[in-house]
């Protein structure tokens, strides 16, 4: 396997270019977690070239948003068919980049054309026109959706193409025009994408690509020139987002910023099953997912069979190289490693039974390994540091509990509200936790692990600030436009008093 063996940087994509950076401000590796001697390329950024893309963003957009949708398809589906014929490159850069098993990479990589299917033949329905008949009498009403203008789409290193992609679809089909930043951790991979969007042929300024730090990303959310910022990632960077466009109240956020999310597993349940899926909800991507599940709260009747059966199963896991095709591949960087380690010594300070303890590993390929673990949560402690922080890695806490309005409480303890999973037969302890559980999305007998390109996907608190992406994003890559359109001629016995008009 070596489709991306000679990987080579390009430089920041700017106008329908790309454009090496020769005086630097600064520069950082894009090295694979996998295997820290596999370095895929050497980034230098300037912080002017923010600008340049925002600029060129900002003069193409009055032309793109004036064609037709029907144009803008064309597009989209010139780099539909380029996502297709360049999955498997785009799924080992992906698995290179991230660390992640190179299935998991490729189911990545299919959804990249498949969401453009979505926008176009289904999310495209919410921005109908739509015309309503004597919204004043013998005034017809009519609403119609436009484009917002310039979108800074800020992008995660977990699902460095996928997340990405679900802002940039929705965004160019309305007719704005985008400037994508991607995670230093996975510059590769962004500029990959960029290379696509180059083959697809769109025109110059209508997407543009820029490499950076943190400040980079600081100046792009904060230029004049940007209408919206499009974020996936950490709750203290979406928080630093806020603060910076305070002033910048006509912008529009749509903030998804990860989770600590909770599986119910009532005593009614079916056990295989529950056990199944929440394996892959706390392990998949080796727990580097906003929707992984970092709680399972099981009732006390099955709470010694389930942990022993669970604690068995997550033993067997394998751990390796992507090219492998293991379980669980690597976690990002050292930084999340320690981060992770770390974690494992505040849950035992505060009165955690280590079932199952993480531990760094040192594999053949020299990258990034932990084992997963598990804690067993002795008393539910709403202002534990473990039991209400987001650690994006393969941790998961187990609570005993056989009161369901107690769980629910332990459901909504932290703050975070993305995604809760119930397993049980009983459909009215379902329809109580849609009512109670302060979450955008609520499975039942699911993992929390891989949602739907045609549901919403978003949090309450601290997960997101109401603007669901994935079939929703649509909306928020668009303003609705309503218009009164009155067609009668002027009737002069209908003047208001007092004009004598």
């Amino acid at each position: 396997m070596n489709l991306t063996k000679d990987f080579k940087y390009q430089g920041d994509y700017i106008h329908g270019q790309f454009r090496k950076v020769e005086k630097a401000h600064g520069e950082f590796k894009d090295i694979s977690p996998a295997d820290t001697s596999d370095v895929i390329m050497s980034v230098p950024f300037l912080h002017d070239r923010v600008d340049e893309a925002c600029d060129s963003a900002k003069k193409a957009y009055p032309a793109w948003s004036r064609l037709s949708v029907d144009q803008r398809k064309d597009y989209l589906n010139r780099l539909k068919e380029l996502f297709v014929t360049h999955e498997a490159q785009m799924a080992e850069l992906i698995a290179r980049d991230t660390g992640k098993p190179l299935w998991d990479a490729t189911t990545e990589a299919k959804a990249l054309a498949g969401k453009i299917d979505i926008t176009m033949n289904f999310s495209s329905k919410l921005v109908q026109e739509e015309r309503i008949v004597n919204a004043l009498p013998q005034v017809d009403g009519v609403i119609r959706y436009k484009s917002r203008g310039v979108m800074a789409v800020v992008g995660p290193f977990n699902f460095p193409a996928h997340l990405p992609n679900g802002h940039i679809v929705p965004a160019l089909l309305m007719g704005n025009t985008i400037v994508f930043k991607p995670s230093e951790q996975t510059a590769a991979v962004g500029q990959f994408y960029a290379e696509l969007m180059d083959k697809a042929q769109f025109p110059p300024g209508v997407f543009n690509l820029v490499q950076g730090d943190g400040e980079a990303g600081r100046r792009l959310v904060v230029n004049e020139n940007v209408d919206g910022i499009l974020f996936t990632g950490s709750y203290e960077v979406g928080l630093k987002i806020k603060q910076e466009t305070l002033n910048h109240y006509w912008k529009i956020l749509a903030l998804e910023m990860g989770g600590k999310n909770a599986t119910v597993v009532w005593d009614d349940a079916d056990i295989d099953k529950a056990i199944y899926e929440t394996l892959i909800g706390a392990y998949m991507s080796s727990g580097q997912r906003c929707s992984g599940t970092s709680r399972i709260i099981v009732h006390e009747k099955i709470s010694e069979q389930f942990t022993e059966r669970f604690y068995q199963a997550a033993k067997k896991l394998s751990i390796g190289h992507w090219s492998e095709n293991p379980f669980m591949g690597a976690l990002i960087n050292a930084s999340a490693v320690e981060k992770y380690i770390r974690f494992q010594e505040i849950a035992n300070r505060e009165n955690c039974e280590s079932l199952m303890r993480g531990k760094a590993l040192d594999l053949k390929h020299k990258g990034h390994y932990v084992t997963p673990s598990i804690h067993l949560v002795k008393k539910f402690d709403p202002n534990s540091v473990y039991q209400k922080s987001e650690i994006f890695g393969p941790n998961v806490a187990i609570y005993t509990t056989n009161d369901f309005d107690q769980t629910m409480k332990i459901v909504n303890s932290t703050g975070y509200g993305l995604v809760m999973s119930l397993f049980t037969k009983n459909k009215s302890l379902y329809e109580q936790a849609l009512v109670e559980a302060r979450v955008g999305l609520l499975n039942w007998n699911r993992t929390t692990n891989g949602a739907s390109s045609k549901l919403p996907f978003g949090g309450m608190g601290k997960s997101g600030n109401d603007r669901p992406s994935a079939h929703f994003a649509i909306q928020y890559c668009s303003v609705p436009v309503a218009s009164l359109e009155d067609l009668t001629p002027f009737d002069p016995t209908k003047v208001l008093p007092g004009m004598n008009y």
